[in-house]
């Protein structure tokens, strides 16, 4: 006989240490455009959502995320055997450094600590216009703010009016506009870029 065991279930015995069993990606998507839709999921109109955190890491213990939100409040963020971590591209928590911004999906558990289902790192999603095309990056105006997105080999990609994400860059133009989903290096106006969605 088989059982199924709900979300909640399995990430309060992951927080307790029960189990590590499954693969870090089996409670859901990890990719970067899932950060910015769970970010919009609210339970109740007007109401924060329980399940999820953002803010930049102040501390940690072990395996324990102190988090300060944007809106002030602290956030503590368990991670588990099954937490699936974001930066740039699938990772693990040892790339987590103080100063570094998150979201967090998770259960909220009864004590008020997030046991963390998903951990996106540093994860930015922009609207940009193209001001410059280089060898090894780009650079955009966001809303009056230069940035300077660099392209890492193997994994940043582009999507052209929707279809498949390719690696050819080559069909950017600078003057266009673009959505740009990337990781932020902390304490500069630069990101690496992961996807860059344009129209050509």
């Amino acid at each position: 006989m088989t059982t199924t065991m709900d979300r909640r279930s399995l990430l309060t015995r992951a927080a307790l240490g029960a189990t590590g069993l499954v693969a870090a990606t089996a409670m859901g998507s990890l990719a970067p455009e899932t950060a910015f839709a769970a970010a919009s999921q609210f339970p109740e109109p007007g109401q924060p959502d329980p399940n999820f955190a953002e803010g930049l890491i102040m501390g940690r213990n072990q395996d324990l995320l102190q988090v300060q939100g944007s809106d002030g409040r602290m956030h503590r963020i368990q991670l588990t055997g099954v937490t699936s971590v974001w930066k740039l591209r699938p990772t693990t928590i040892d790339q987590a450094r103080i100063g570094d911004g998150l979201y967090a999906r998770g259960v909220l558990m009864p004590d008020g600590t997030l046991a963390a289902e998903s951990v996106w790192i540093n994860i930015v999603n922009l609207t940009v216009a193209i001001t410059s095309i280089g060898r090894s990056g780009l650079q955009f105006d966001h809303h009056g703010q230069k940035v300077v997105g660099y392209v890492q080999p193997g994994v940043t990609a582009a999507v052209y009016n929707g279809t498949p994400a390719v690696s050819d860059l080559s069909m950017l133009k600078v003057g266009r506009h673009a959505q740009v989903i990337g990781a932020w290096r902390p304490g500069t106006n630069e990101i690496d870029i992961a996807t860059i969605y344009a129209s050509n």
